[in-house]
């Protein structure tokens, strides 16, 4: 791996903005500009560079702050190398294979243009998070399959969070307050015991 390396977060960005990276590792504690910071700015440039973060702050309500910044992998301190060297090529990986098959999926009014990564239901745009965005498109590509928090989490994330979080639960309240509150017919279910499923269920079958 070639690495280069920036002092500061306005540094750091700089070269992220300049430079053609595979992947950018941030620390959030960095002088001057911190990494949520640097992560919300190379977003809101459209650079979809993947960012792994590096912090010592390891709780729930940290990791979804750095996801929420649009960061795609999260990893907290003190960790081994072997694991840092893993999570690289694991990120690397899944930005070279992250062509969809189709532009535009329509269900039940939710419109997902896979391309740009914009959507819309019954005509009425949706803004969501990375990470928002990324469990949601999960979803569509396994319609009608029961989904476990495990496999959520391995799946969305790629990384094994530790099981005490809730940090999925959290991510599928976000995710349904915006495409399915105030709608009749909701898209993601829970299966008591099993974990969530996304299909068009007319019938109720599903609780919530």
């Amino acid at each position: 791996m070639e690495v280069s390396v920036a002092g500061d977060g306005q540094t750091g960005l700089e070269m992220a903005m300049k430079h053609d990276f595979e992947l950018v590792i941030l620390d959030i504690m960095l002088p001057g500009m911190n990494g949520i910071q640097v992560c919300r700015a190379l977003r809101k440039a459209d650079n979809n560079v993947p960012v792994l973060m590096l912090t010592a702050l390891s709780s729930t309500e940290n990791i979804i702050t750095g996801l929420d910044s649009g960061a795609d992998d999260y990893l907290a301190k003190p960790f081994k190398f072997a694991e840092l060297e893993a999570r690289i090529r694991s990120l690397v990986r899944r930005s070279k294979h992250t062509a969809p098959s189709r532009n535009i999926v329509n269900i039940e009014g939710l419109e997902v243009d896979l391309q740009s990564k914009t959507l819309s239901r019954d005509g009425n745009n949706i803004i969501l998070t990375a990470t928002e965005y990324r469990l949601l498109e999960y979803f569509i590509k396994n319609q009608n399959v029961v989904l476990s928090r495990i496999q959520i989490l391995e799946q969305v994330w790629d990384i094994d969070f530790n099981m005490g979080t809730n940090v999925v639960d959290v991510y599928i309240n976000y995710l349904r307050k915006k495409i399915d509150q105030g709608y009749r017919h909701k898209l993601i279910h829970t299966v008591f015991g099993m974990g969530y499923i996304f299909k068009v269920d007319h019938k109720n079958e599903v609780s919530k």
